[in-house]
């Protein structure tokens, strides 16, 4: 069996595992299966309004992916994409907010605005892990922390008068589509979907067509080895994480700018950019991987608020069955050796 070919059914098999074990969980605690299987199709793509919300939701879940399996391609774990979302939502509602240009101008600007806070907060856990080999995860997880009060004490009383919320930003600076919400009865479907195909597009092109492309992998393979080719890897490792955090920061623009046109104080992390990191495991890593990974996590998460509603069963049961799959992906190692004995079975 080719490679390509087990690292596609991977996933899937963990997939599966996740289901299969989740229904058997479902069935144990005395709910009806089949009909929270219903509930949870009908509550995604039961009718178009559905349909919109889960493009909307996969949005930042494919951003937040894309921003953890570039870090991983490069031998690093970016555990801080929670933190780099929150502060790129601020950023990006704050230019939105700040200025009065018109929509050419002040949309591309309030999105750049993303870009650059998501980077820059990346880039701090870059340069010490590059300098001083502080490790990464230790040092994001920090600074998950200080982004959700920095921006809670920036949303209070530097932006608003001790208001929990912005005001609304303008429609210059939005993303939603009068169109879009149209065509989905009315759902809060945006443009934002396009810009997260369009980085799918750009990671895969990086990583996969360039020489720096090439660079960053070598470097995520074998640092030594990089280092003894000639790259320079403290170089490579300070750029991973700022683009990788650039792509948590766009993320977080596609709910400030799309989803919710504000941002509000948090009293707890919003769960997207550890989401991020499931949908990386599950995509293996690839920019094609996540964007069906996170179609899959959108659309568990919508279909899930349905299920209370429709077959009396806790939408918590979905948390369980994604983290089943995660389970199994991160088990990844079982299931290929099961894989390669089926295949070695099958030869002989």
């Amino acid at each position: 069996m080719s490679k390509r070919l087990r690292n596609i059914l991977v996933p899937i098999i963990a997939i599966l595992l996740g289901i299969i074990v989740g229904t058997i969980i479902m069935v144990a605690s005395g709910y009806d299966a089949v009909a929270a299987y219903t509930a949870l199709w009908n509550g995604a793509f039961g009718n178009i309004y559905y349909t919109g919300e889960v493009v909307r939701q996969v949005t930042p879940y494919i951003l937040a992916g894309l921003a953890v399996a570039f870090a991983f391609r490069v031998g690093l774990f970016n555990i801080g994409v929670e933190g780099q979302f929150m502060v790129g939502w601020l950023a990006s509602v704050w230019v939105g907010l700040a200025f009065h240009l018109p929509k050419f101008i002040h949309l591309p600007l309030a999105i750049l605005a993303s870009i650059i806070a998501g980077a820059l907060w990346a880039f701090i856990p870059g340069l010490l892990k590059a300098r001083f080999r502080i490790h990464e995860v230790i040092v994001t997880i920090m600074m998950n922390y200080v982004a959700l009060y920095v921006t809670n004490y920036i949303i209070q009383h530097v932006i608003t008068n001790n208001a929990d919320r912005t005001p609304s930003i303008p429609d210059s600076a939005s993303l939603r589509s009068p169109w879009l919400a149209s065509i989905t009865d009315f759902s809060r479907l945006h443009w934002g979907i396009v810009l997260a195909i369009i980085c799918c597009f750009i990671m895969w092109f990086l990583l996969e067509k360039t020489t720096r492309g090439f660079e960053l992998r070598a470097v995520g393979f074998n640092q030594h080895a990089a280092h003894y080719a000639g790259m320079s890897v403290n170089k490579n490792i300070i750029l991973s994480m700022v683009i990788s955090g650039a792509f948590a920061g766009l993320a977080g623009a596609m709910e400030g700018l799309g989803t919710f046109g504000y941002v509000a104080t948090k009293a707890a992390f919003t769960g997207v950019g550890f989401n991020g990191i499931a949908v990386a495991l599950l995509g293996a890593n690839t920019a094609l991987g996540v964007f069906f990974a996170a179609l899959l996590f959108g659309a568990l998460e919508v279909g899930a608020l349905n299920m209370p509603l429709a077959a009396g069963v806790p939408n918590e049961l979905v948390d369980i069955i994604i983290a089943l799959i995660v389970f199994f992906v991160a088990s990844s190692y079982l299931i290929r050796w099961f894989i390669e004995r089926i295949s070695k079975k099958g030869v002989k």
